[in-house]
């Protein structure tokens, strides 16, 4: 009798995709058939990048991990869960502080659709302290993001700087 697949689903705006993000991603990936890395999209927003940007980033940060597929969604994660037939979300854990929030989350979540778990993953003690708006802030001021995002991404957010300081040319 053939078993179903076992897909997990990480989302988050990955505005940008930082180092903490990429070894959630490692860490987790193993431990289901597929993961699906999943962007979200939130129009009330204005990100440094575009959906397709971060997805495309994303992308070449996982080239490697042929059962990592990357993807855009906006509304519900329970409801794109279910859509996609995933029965686990996959959140990273940086802080005691934050899983009071993510625990509250998983709890509404499984509310929607009972099919979803929540697999909390500490995150690393090297990427604790790394967040996407602390390493946009470092970016904007110009600072060094070296060790804070993989070198996919840096180049991107390079790009960015140089293009913003053209602009104001």
């Amino acid at each position: 009798m053939p078993v179903d697949p076992r897909i997990a689903i990480f989302a988050g705006s990955f505005d940008p995709l930082t180092k903490g993000h990429a070894d959630v991603i490692a860490r987790s990936a193993p431990l289901f058939d597929r993961l699906i890395v999943a962007v979200l999209v939130n129009a009330s927003k204005q990100p440094l990048f575009s959906a397709d940007e971060r997805v495309a980033m994303i992308r070449q940060v996982v080239a490697d991990r042929p059962h990592v597929d990357v993807d855009t969604f906006d509304g519900l994660l329970a409801a794109y869960a279910r859509d996609r037939g995933a029965t686990v979300a996959v959140r990273g854990l940086r802080t005691g502080a934050e899983f009071a929030e993510e625990w509250q989350m998983a709890l509404m979540n499984r509310h929607l659709y009972a099919g979803l778990e929540t697999v909390f993953i500490p995150a690393a003690a090297e990427f604790a302290h790394i967040s996407s708006r602390l390493v946009k802030e470092i970016a904007r001021l110009g600072g060094p993001i070296d060790g804070l995002v993989p070198p996919a991404v840096a180049a991107h957010l390079a790009s960015r700087r140089l293009r913003a300081r053209t602009q104001s040319l």
